[in-house]
């Protein structure tokens, strides 16, 4: 069952998660895990833990402020504004990327399923050196 207490300890476990502390996914998630975001379509929490030891292995700093939260029934829904930088993009500058997670919880209070909601584009692809100039310039022209 979703109630404001689980989804401020998911809330404040992600602004902790570090390549140092994703064992500890565990406090979280369930071991049935369904995680999507639209890169990644992630099953189960040790395939879970692998992905997100891997991004942020080289993420220097990233930090969520989160800003509505919501909680119905299992259903909890967090919009959030993420902020990380990563020495590969934006030549080591911050990136700021808004987005929304909505999540199902398990009866103990743990997510059994995660959905990210984001534009790809602005947190990865805006910031290779060939692609995002294309990109941004398409941008443009759609405005």
């Amino acid at each position: 069952m979703a109630d404001s207490a689980a989804l401020t300890a998911f809330c404040n476990f992600f602004n902790k998660l570090d390549n140092t502390c994703t064992e500890k996914l565990y406090e979280v998630y369930t071991d049935n895990i369904v995680f999507n975001d639209p890169l990644h379509h992630i099953e189960g929490r040790d395939a879970l833990e692998r992905y997100f030891a891997t991004m942020y292995e080289n993420v220097e700093r990233c930090q969520f402020t989160y800003h509505v939260q919501q909680c119905q029934g299992d259903q909890g829904f967090v919009t959030w504004t993420m902020a990380f930088v990563h020495p590969k993009l934006a030549g080591g500058r911050t990136i700021e990327i808004d987005g929304c997670s909505a999540l199902t919880f398990a009866e103990d209070g743990r997510v059994s399923k995660h959905r990210d909601y984001f534009d790809a584009g602005a947190m990865l692809y805006e910031h290779l050196p060939l692609m995002g100039s294309i990109i941004r310039w398409l941008k443009k022209r759609l405005n």
